[in-house]
């Protein structure tokens, strides 16, 4: 099957056509990522180092033609791929300063005591290694900053895994610019194979690749149908692989009583420029917001709902990623309605650029009906319509698992504001009090992935420093000879 790259402004092919690699192409790329895997697993940080800041550099100097490409392939808009290349050289430079302090090198020293178990025990040496080649699926909305070179890469290379990138068929000639720029700095620096490419848009390289006897993780962005099917795979291999997939998220928002009162215009107006960012293609875009219908604050979520109206009737978002993508918004819009949802802003439309979609259902029905509790990629949302404190926590508990839940009004601690934040916490990655959960930190204190089905492993992160963890394994040494030295810094 053949790739070309596709330009959502105009819905129109453009470019030279690409073709798909071959499963011979691909077993032959990951047997070069096995090769390189043997000194890279156990060089150096100061190695390590090197090759992410010279990755970042190379990046930055093709910014200008890389973002071009990205936009006509995306849709995205100069300002957003210029700072998304922005965060991607961020990662990147991050991950080496962490390879280069030696946490991807810690280990600990449980020296031996005396005497018969279970007080006594031998001298225990614990440390982390490698996991191995790593199978990384990029993702469509982040051409940059989760793709090739993306966070999920940049954590496996400072953790000393090599890399075999399943390039997205949402931007195919942009990943084969970036994977030209890398085989220059492989070169460069004598790191073949270290970072290899697979492209293709059938289900059976991803599968093939995932199944790879070789690859020993992978790591995904993208839906949660895709999520399931590669874990799935990876399950069902002989040898059964970890796989860390971000998913899909409604992200709830939930405004306690006075959460919003008088602010209802101002806050209206910020979710519905969240809702509409990046045509809602963001894994954190707001899908669900729960107002709480209790007396005393009727009348101020009415004026929210108004204003929220109001304010994205105005939105006029972008093209969306791809057609699919488009198809699949209205698809889900659809079933919105069909179970029950009363529309507020709602145009069905064919067109490039979708119209932002609002309705509101009550707490009851969204409880109900799991087809409400999908997430609709693209800048559509919900208003659920809760009468208590108690049925929001079940709205939250039918959800099952998001990326985000943010809180209006927690400000003071009561029984209902605890209560709230600790059903929150059971569903959530990451839990804000302020704002909207658009806008993903890379930091050391960030956690970026939830319950199913928001991610396949709610133990680890996709963003931020522990997003390394991932691809490290323990390994204890028991009365290990004097020659394992740890002090060296690197592998052993």
């Amino acid at each position: 099957m053949a790739l070309q790259s596709y330009n959502p402004k105009i819905n129109q092919a453009f470019g030279e056509i690409l073709a798909e690699s071959t499963l011979g192409e691909i077993d032959l790329k990951v047997s070069q990522s096995k090769h390189a895997f043997e000194t890279w697993s156990v060089s150096s940080g100061q190695q390590r180092a090197e090759f992410l800041e010279a990755l970042a550099a190379e990046l930055e100097s093709h910014r200008e033609s890389l973002v071009q490409r990205a936009d006509q392939e995306t849709a995205l808009g100069l300002p957003r791929l210029n700072g998304e290349l922005d965060r991607t050289c961020f990662q990147l430079r991050r991950f080496a300063q962490i390879a280069l302090s030696g946490q991807a090198f810690k280990y600990f020293v449980d020296p031996a005591v005396a005497g018969a178990p279970p007080v006594g025990h031998p001298a225990l040496l614990k440390l982390k290694i490698p996991l191995g080649p790593i199978a990384v699926f990029a993702a469509s909305n982040f051409p940059f900053a989760f793709s090739v070179l993306g966070g999920d890469t940049a954590s496996a290379l400072a953790a000393g895994c090599t890399v075999v990138v399943k390039g997205h068929p949402a931007h195919p000639q942009l990943t084969v610019d970036i994977m030209t720029l890398i085989d220059t700095v492989q070169r460069k620096l004598g790191l073949p194979g270290v970072i290899t490419l697979v492209q293709g848009q059938s289900f059976e390289i991803g599968y093939h690749l995932i199944e790879h006897p070789f690859i020993a993780a992978g790591a995904f962005t993208g839906s949660t149908r895709g999520g399931a099917a590669l874990q799935a795979k990876a399950n069902a291999r002989s040898r059964p692989i970890p796989f860390y997939g971000e998913l899909g998220s409604v992200n709830p928002i939930i405004a306690l009583p006075d959460g919003i009162s008088t602010h209802e215009k101002e806050m209206a107006s910020t979710l519905a420029g969240s809702i509409s960012l990046g045509c809602g293609q963001f894994c954190t875009s707001p899908g669900v917001v729960i107002l709480i219908d209790e007396a005393k604050n009727i009348q101020s979520n009415d004026l929210f709902v108004f204003e929220l109206t109001s304010s994205l009737k105005e939105q006029k978002p972008h093209a969306m990623l791809t057609s699919g993508i488009r198809s699949a918004f209205n698809f889900g819009v659809e079933q919105f309605l069909k179970f029950g949802a009363h529309p507020l802003v709602y145009e069905l439309s064919d067109s490039i650029e979708p119209r932002p979609f609002l309705a509101s259902v009550s707490a009851t029905d969204f409880i109900a009906h799991e087809q409400l509790r999908d997430e609709v990629f693209g800048p559509a949302c919900l208003i659920v319509r809760s009468a208590s404190i108690a049925q929001t926590k079940e709205v939250l508990e039918s959800i099952g698992g998001s990326l985000t839940v943010t809180i209006w009004g927690a400000e003071k601690k009561s029984e209902s504001t605890v209560g709230i934040l600790r059903s929150a916490m059971s569903i959530a990655g990451r839990v804000l009090f302020k704002g909207v959960p658009t806008g993903v930190a890379v930091s050391a204190g960030q956690q970026h992935g939830g319950p199913w089905p928001s991610s396949t492993t709610p133990m680890t992160t996709s963003v931020g420093d522990d997003a390394m963890d991932r691809f490290l394994r323990p390994v204890a040494l028991q009365d290990y000879p004097d020659w394992v030295d740890q002090s060296k810094g690197y592998a052993i």
